[in-house]
This record gives C-alpha cells, sequence and structure tokens, in this order.
C-alpha cells in the first residue's frame, strides 16, 4: 500500500514539475528548482529515480531542428560510383572458379542496383573483367562469360599485402569492439554484416580467430547462433580515441588535459541559446570511458547519455570512413546498452555527429573526422580503396583514349569520302568538256 502511494505521489509530482523544468535549460537552475519541489515523504531512493526520469524527459524534450550538410553528403555521394564497382566485382569473386555467364550477371542488376546493362558496364570499366566464350553445359551454345582481369588480379594481390600488414589493426579493432560491448559478447552474424564498415578482410573468422586465440574466440562454431567472445582483456585497448588524443596533447603541451568531445558547428550552423546553455552544461560533465563498466547507471540519466554519445563516437572512429548507417549501428542497441530512440543523439549533438539523408539512408557521420566535405582522419586499411579507385580511373582514362581515337577515326574516314566525292565530280566535270 505505502508503495501504491508512493508511486501516485511521484506521479502527481512529475506532471506538475515537468513542464517548469523542461523550460529551464541549465541544469544547475533545474536542479534548484527540483530541490524546492521535493515532497517530504518520498524516500531518497525515489527521488533519485525521478530526478533520472525527469532528466531524460528534459534532454529528450530538446528539440534540435536539421539542417542538410551539403559537403558531408557530397562525401558520400562520390563514394557511389565505386562502391558499385566493388559490388560487381564481388559477386563475381563469390562464384565458383570466379567466372561466370554474362546472363546470369544481367539477372541480379536489379539487386546489384545496377542502371546499365552489364554490357555496357564491363565497356566502361574495361579494367575490371576479360570476356570470353564458353559453354555452360556441354551440348549448349557458347556464350559470353567473365572473368577477373590480370590487373584486377594484381589489386587483389596487393590487397591481401595490405591486409597482413595491417593485421594487428584488425585484430585491435575486433577487440575494442568486443570490450565495449555488454558480457564482451557479439554474435558472429552481426560481424560478418558490418566486415565492411570497418575494413575486415572476407575469412577474417576463419583466418584471425584461430591466430589470436590469446584475444578472442568462438563460440558455438560458425552459424548464425554463434559469438565472438573476449578471452583477456587488454589494457593497452581500454582507451578510448577521446582519451588518447587527451594524452598526447598533455604531452605535447606539460599541462593536464580532460577528455572532452570535440564539440563544434560548420559555418552557417547555429543553435537555439536553449539549446547551447545545455550542450554547455552537458559537456562540463565528465567524460565516460566507453570501455568501462556501464551497469551501474540508470537508462534515463544524462551519464547513460554521456556514455552512449562516447559509444557512438568510438565506433565511428575505429570505421573506415568515420561514417555508419543508422539501421546498421541499430543491429549493436542491445550490444552496447543503446537506448530504442539512440538515432536522436545524432541530431541532439550535431556538433558531434551529423545524420546524412543520402540515398534515403540515414548514415552518422563523425563530423570531426572531416575538413570540408574531406575525411582527414584516415584509416591505414583505406589504402585497399585508394588502389581500387586507381584501378577503376586507370580503365576509365583508357576507355576515353579508345573513344577519342574512334572519334578521330571516323572523321578521318569521312574526310576521306568527302575528298573522294570532290575529286570525281572535278573528273567528271573535265571529262565533260
Amino acid at each position: 500500500m505505502c508503495d501504491f502511494i508512493i508511486s501516485d505521489m511521484m506521479k502527481c509530482f512529475l506532471i506538475q514539475s515537468f513542464s517548469k523544468l523542461t523550460m529551464l535549460q541549465n541544469s544547475h537552475k533545474a536542479i534548484t528548482f527540483f530541490n524546492t519541489l521535493i515532497p517530504p515523504k518520498i524516500p531518497p531512493n525515489s527521488i533519485s529515480r525521478v530526478w533520472n526520469l525527469l532528466q531524460c524527459a528534459s534532454f529528450c524534450n530538446l528539440k534540435v531542428h536539421w539542417r542538410k550538410d551539403e559537403k558531408l553528403d557530397e562525401s558520400i555521394r562520390a563514394d557511389k560510383k565505386w562502391r558499385l564497382c566493388a559490388r560487381i566485382v564481388k559477386e563475381v569473386l563469390n562464384e565458383p572458379g570466379q567466372v561466370m555467364p554474362l546472363r546470369y550477371l544481367e539477372k541480379r542488376r536489379e539487386r546489384l542496383k545496377l542502371n546499365v546493362t552489364t554490357k555496357v558496364f564491363i565497356d566502361q570499366n574495361p579494367l575490371l573483367f576479360d570476356t570470353y566464350f564458353d559453354r555452360i553445359r556441354p551440348k549448349s551454345d557458347s556464350v559470353t562469360f567473365i572473368k577477373p582481369s590480370e590487373s584486377l588480379r594484381r589489386f587483389l594481390e596487393e590487397e591481401e599485402r595490405i591486409y597482413a600488414e595491417n593485421e594487428l589493426l584488425i585484430v585491435s579493432k575486433i577487440c575494442k569492439m568486443l570490450m565495449m560491448a555488454k558480457n564482451r559478447v557479439i554474435n558472429v552474424e552481426k560481424l560478418v554484416h558490418v566486415k565492411r564498415e570497418f575494413g575486415f578482410p572476407n575469412d577474417f573468422l576463419s583466418k584471425l580467430v584461430p591466430k589470436y586465440s590469446n584475444y578472442f574466440k568462438l563460440v558455438g562454431g560458425f552459424d548464425e547462433n554463434s559469438y565472438l567472445e573476449l578471452v583477456s582483456w587488454e589494457p593497452e585497448f581500454a582507451k578510448s580515441v577521446i582519451m588518447l588524443k587527451a594524452e598526447e596533447e598533455e604531452r605535447l603541451t606539460g599541462i593536464r588535459v580532460r577528455p572532452s568531445f570535440d564539440w563544434k558547428l560548420p559555418p552557417g550552423f547555429y543553435i537555439k541559446k536553449g539549446m547551447r546553455e545545455w550542450v554547455r552544461d552537458w559537456m562540463e560533465m565528465p567524460y565516460i570511458n566507453p570501455y568501462d563498466d556501464a551497469s551501474h547507471l540508470d537508462s534515463s540519466s544524462r551519464e547513460m547519455e554521456k556514455r552512449m554519445v562516447g559509444v557512438l563516437h568510438e565506433l565511428l572512429s575505429l570505421s573506415l570512413f568515420k561514417r555508419i548507417p543508422v539501421p546498421i549501428l541499430g543491429k549493436f542497441s542491445e550490444d552496447y546498452r543503446l537506448s530504442n530512440a539512440f538515432s536522436s543523439v545524432f541530431t541532439r549533438h550535431s556538433g558531434i555527429f551529423y545524420m546524412s539523408l543520402k540515398g534515403g539512408i540515414e548514415t552518422a557521420v563523425l563530423r570531426e573526422a572531416y575538413k570540408g566535405g574531406v575525411l582527414v582522419d584516415r584509416d591505414p586499411l583505406l589504402e585497399i580503396k585508394d588502389k581500387f579507385v586507381e584501378l577503376l580511373e586507370e580503365g576509365w582514362e583508357m576507355r576515353m583514349e579508345e573513344l577519342r581515337l574512334r572519334r578521330e577515326s571516323a572523321r578521318n574516314r569521312n574526310k576521306s569520302v568527302t575528298l573522294g566525292s570532290s575529286e570525281l565530280e572535278s573528273q567528271e566535270d573535265d571529262d565533260h568538256l
């Protein structure tokens, strides 16, 4: 009966004070206001629960208008062409013998989001594939097949070399992802799904897990119910990017630096005064290391919000392009104790993140990693992407040169025909005379 009365008192208290509290964006003013309204019969543990609920309501009620960042959107759009080529290459490499009939690839155009015929695509990217004729079945007619070109095979060798040189970086990324996770385990299917975002090689489970069994182990085999589990806690991996930057600045200046987020809006962006005050107070809160145990934090507290921002910041920092589609991050909401409405963090903390809507997909971008829309915080594994783009551009230049020569040849033929016609007409005139 007592609990029921307290519950009613809490509800009444929330209803009466919420409207006033949400008007007080400054946390110090809000705390003072809250203390003057505490009903004397509510026990201390209930007061804590009420305050956490009001805190959550306060910052969740804050509205930040989304505004398009043209430069960051352009950085996403610029990757569209080479990503399409990478999808086509992956499709062929996954086939038995890494060869396939061209018409089979044509049937998969819609799934691959290819808006031209496969023949046109291969002509446009001459260094990716070689074509030849063969039979699908012994007595069938010959059809066009495609296979990786020598140039593409050389790129694949380079890719293997880059993966080998950065193997310890990949291992540290996997360890960090496990160390931030609840119970230090992550479903294998989820890790496979995000391998492209973090730069993991296709064979990381079969190659790296057995090799680095002192760091992690596979539990449950290779099926969808298997998990990758952390074996040993590595203190050197338990420092976030924010903490490492603070340590580096302290080493250079000799002055103690408190770990803090880099909060900065691009030119032309602004937020209202109330929100600026809230951001200032939120930034003054102590930084929470995403690798620390968060089981004691209340899910509706400002501390948990601070920790969630830290986790998302660290995940984006570990990714190749410092951006990840929000639906992919959502797959890890339970693993990293993210709230159901975690995506609102990206707009509420618009000085740390940017939420792109390019291509109809919500993508979380880490602002500090870009300057003028150009990625400046480059992952060493991006050398693979650079090599692939070089291969594509070499092929495009080759095609442009072939087209130029064809046009020039056609013009020369036209000139020859015109000149021949003129000479013939002149000869006919002479004969007539």
